[in-house]
C-alpha cells in the first residue's frame, strides 16, 4: 500500500497561520516559517503523519498570484528556511505535500511584465490565455487576457504551451531537489488542462511516491483521478454531506454519497483513496457549519473511519470557528500561537478526540484500505464495517441527542472493544448490541486483531504480549434478545429503508433544463440555471448523460464553481 493511502493530513494555510501581512511589499525576508517548527511536533501529536502546506511561493497577495515559483516568499523566509522545514518534517515521519498554483500567475510573474512592456512584440505573449491587444483592464494594460474567476489579478496559464509545460515541470523538479518534496496538491485541478495533467502525472511516476492530489469541486472524479491523470481529488460531496447530513439528521445523505464514490469505483480496497476534509482554507470552520457543536464528534469519526484519506485544517482539531465575512476568506485563515493550545491535548475534547482517531487510524490499517460494507442506517443512527485480511471493525454514529440503542450485524462469537470507550461488547444471535450516547460514536475494534483501542489519558494501543491477560475489563455490554433492532440493513434493505432511499432518490432528480443557451455570452453572465444546462451539453459530446451525471449538475448551484467546471472542458 503506497503511504499516501494510509495518510492523516494536516493542512496549514502558512500565509495566514504566521500572521503575514495581507500585501506583500518585496523587501528583506522575514523568517516566519520557522515559527511553525513547533507545529511539527503538534501534527505529529495528533495522529498526522502527512503535511499540506501552502501556498508557499513569492506572490503579491493571498499565495495564489505566485510571482516567482522559484523562491519562498519573502513574507515567510528564504529557501533554506523551506528546505529546514521539510527536514524536520520528514524527521518527525510526515510526509510534506505543497501546493501547485499552477493555472494562474499573479501579474508580477516575469512572463507577464514582459508582456506588458513588449505587447505584440513578447515572446512570452503566447504563455497567457486568449490575450487580446485590441482590448482592455481595469488595469488599463492595453489588452485583455483569461483570467481566473473573473479576477484579472489572477492571469490564466496556456497550459498547452509547450514552454510552459516544460517550464512548470522544471519547477517541480528544483522542488523535489531542493526541498525533497513527497507530493502536490494542484489548485484549481478541475480548470487545468488535462493534458497538462498527464504530463504531470508522467513526471510523478518518475519520483518513487509522489503523490498528485487536484482541487475539484463537482462532477465525475474519475474524470481526474485515474492511472494517466491524479492519484487524488478533494472529496468535496462527502465534505457538504457531512455537516449538512448532521444539521437536517440525515444520515441517509451520508450513506448516499458514500455509495455513489464508491459505485464510481473510487475509495475500493487497493484502488484509489480521495482526500476528506471536514474544512479547509476555502470553505467556513466546521464548528461554525454546524448547528449542534455535539455533533462535531460523531462527524469526525465519520471522516476517520469512513473510505478516504482524512485530514485536519490547522486550528479546527482545537474546535475555532471561522465564517466568511464579505465575500473574504481571512476569518478562515487566523493567525494562531500555539502556546495558547499547549494542554489541548488533555483539557481540549476535541483536540483529545482528534489525536485518538488520527493514532487510531495509522494504527488500524483496515481503516484506510478496508472494504465498506453498510450495515445500519436511519436517519439518525448509521453503522458498517471496514474489513480487511479477515480483521473487521465496526463504526456506530447517533446524531441524535439521546443515547440510541443499536444492534448491528457482526459475526458470532467474537468480542469487541469500543475504541474511543474502553467498552467491551459481545456478539450473539449474528449481532452486537449496544448503546451508542447522544451525538457520540464508537469503533468496535475484535479482541482479536491484536490491537485494541483503550480509553485513557494518551488513547494508546494497547498490543497484548504473551501471558498477558490485558486491560482491566470495562463494562461489558451484553446482547438483549428483546431488543428490536433499528432499521437494520443486512444483505437487502428493510422496505422503511427501501422506502425513505426512494424518497430521497426522487428529491435528487432535476428537472427540464433548457438546451443551447450558450450563444455569445460570456459564462460568468449566465444563470445557474443556463451553466448547467451548457455543462449538460458538454457532457453530451463525450458519451452518454448518466442519471448521476444528470444529478451531480444539479447538486452543484454555486456559480463560481460551475463556471470553473464548463471551462475544464476541452
Amino acid at each position: 500500500m503506497p503511504w499516501y493511502d494510509n495518510a492523516v493530513f494536516y493542512h496549514i494555510y502558512p500565509l495566514g497561520l504566521t500572521g503575514a501581512p495581507r500585501r506583500n511589499e518585496y523587501e528583506a525576508p522575514v523568517h516566519r516559517l520557522n515559527d511553525l517548527i513547533p507545529w511539527v511536533r503538534h501534527i505529529r501529536d495528533i495522529g498526522c503523519n502527512a503535511l499540506y502546506i501552502g501556498p508557499l511561493f513569492e506572490s503579491g497577495s493571498h499565495g495564489y498570484d505566485t510571482t516567482d515559483y522559484s523562491k519562498l516568499d519573502s513574507r515567510l523566509g528564504t529557501n533554506e528556511d523551506l528546505k529546514r522545514f521539510t527536514e524536520e518534517c520528514h524527521d518527525q515521519g510526515i510526509r510534506v505535500i505543497l501546493d501547485g498554483v499552477f493555472n494562474h500567475t499573479g501579474r508580477d510573474f516575469f512572463a507577464f511584465r514582459d508582456l506588458q512592456k513588449n505587447r505584440e512584440n513578447s515572446r512570452y505573449r503566447d504563455w497567457f490565455c486568449n490575450v487580446n491587444f485590441g482590448g482592455n483592464n481595469e488595469y488599463n494594460d492595453g489588452f485583455s487576457y483569461d483570467n481566473w474567476g473573473g479576477h484579472n489579478l489572477l492571469v490564466k496559464l496556456n497550459q498547452q504551451n509547450g514552454e510552459v509545460r516544460d517550464y512548470l515541470l522544471g519547477i517541480i523538479r528544483m522542488w523535489v531537489a531542493e526541498f525533497n518534496i513527497d507530493g502536490l496538491r494542484l489548485d484549481a485541478a478541475d480548470v487545468l488542462d488535462f493534458g497538462f495533467m498527464q504530463a504531470l502525472r508522467r513526471l510523478a511516476d518518475e519520483l518513487p511516491g509522489f503523490w498528485l492530489m487536484g482541487e475539484v469541486i463537482h462532477g465525475d472524479y474519475t474524470r481526474w483521478v485515474n492511472d494517466s491523470m491524479l492519484h487524488s481529488v478533494t472529496d468535496y460531496n462527502l465534505h457538504k454531506a457531512l455537516y449538512s447530513g448532521h444539521n437536517d439528521h440525515n444520515y441517509f445523505e451520508i450513506a448516499h454519497t458514500v455509495k455513489r464514490i464508491y459505485d464510481m469505483g473510487l475509495n475500493h480496497p487497493g484502488g484509489s483513496k480521495l482526500y476528506s476534509f471536514a474544512d479547509n482554507h476555502d470553505v467556513e470552520r466546521i464548528c461554525t457549519k454546524l448547528l449542534e457543536k455535539a455533533h462535531y464528534i460523531p462527524l469526525h469519526i465519520l471522516l476517520y473511519t469512513l473510505p478516504g484519506i482524512p485530514s485536519v485544517y490547522y486550528g479546527s482539531e482545537f474546535g475555532i470557528e471561522g465564517r466568511k465575512e464579505q465575500h473574504s476568506d481571512d476569518s478562515l485563515r487566523p493567525a494562531l500561537n500555539l502556546e495558547d493550545y499547549k494542554d489541548a491535548l488533555t483539557d481540549n475534547p476535541y483536540t483529545a478526540l482528534i489525536a485518538s482517531l488520527g493514532k487510531l487510524h495509522q494504527d488500524l490499517p483496515v481503516l484506510s484500505d478496508g472494504d465498506y460494507r453498510e450495515l445500519v442506517l436511519t436517519n439518525r443512527q448509521y453503522a458498517f464495517s471496514r474489513t480487511k485480511d479477515g480483521c473487521t471493525v465496526i463504526v456506530a454514529v447517533n446524531n441524535d441527542p439521546e443515547p440510541a440503542e443499536m444492534r448491528i450485524p457482526a459475526q458470532d462469537g467474537l468480542c469487541y472493544t469500543g475504541a474511543l470507550s474502553g467498552k467491551k461488547a459481545e456478539t450473539a444471535d449474528h449481532c452486537i448490541s449496544c448503546i451508542i450516547p447522544g451525538n457520540s460514536g464508537e469503533i468496535w475494534v475484535p479482541d482479536d486483531s491484536g490491537e485494541i483501542r483503550v480509553s485513557g489519558e494518551h488513547s494508546k494501543i494497547y498490543t497484548p504480549e504473551k501471558g498477558d491477560s490485558g486491560p482491566e475489563p470495562m463494562d461489558t455490554i451484553h446482547v438483549d434478545e428483546k431488543n428490536e433492532a433499528p432499521s437494520v440493513k443486512n444483505e437487502a434493505p428493510s422496505p422503511d429503508n427501501e422506502e425513505q432511499t426512494a424518497e430521497q432518490e426522487r428529491s435528487m432528480q432535476i428537472g427540464d433544463i433548457p438546451a443551447g443557451v450558450s450563444g455569445s455570452r460570456s459564462y460568468e453572465d449566465m444563470t445557474v440555471e443556463e451553466l448547467q444546462a451548457v455543462i449538460l451539453e458538454k457532457l453530451a459530446k463525450n458519451g452518454p448523460v448518466t442519471d448521476q451525471m444528470r444529478r451531480d449538475v444539479a447538486e452543484n448551484v454555486w456559480h463560481d464553481s460551475l463556471v470553473n467546471w464548463v471551462r475544464s472542458f476541452n
